[in-house]
């Protein structure tokens, strides 16, 4: 008997776990696409990336003298 109430428990918890989650998700990947100045976040992800790139070179080139 307590078994099954038991069983019944986690898997509800477990479903309202999962739709959290998916919601979450949802809104994270929503906001993320669909902002307005996410336009502005890519260029200067651009920018970090050439920094990071120029970084790696300059290192390379330290390690092979």
């Amino acid at each position: 008997m307590f078994t099954t109430t038991t069983n019944n428990t986690i898997i509800l918890r477990n479903y309202i776990i999962l739709v959290a989650t998916v919601m979450f998700a949802a809104v994270g990947l929503t906001d993320t696409f669909f902002a307005p100045t996410r336009s502005g976040q890519q260029n200067r992800l651009n920018h970090y990336g050439q920094v990071f790139s120029a970084g790696l070179v300059s290192y390379s080139q330290q390690l092979g003298r």
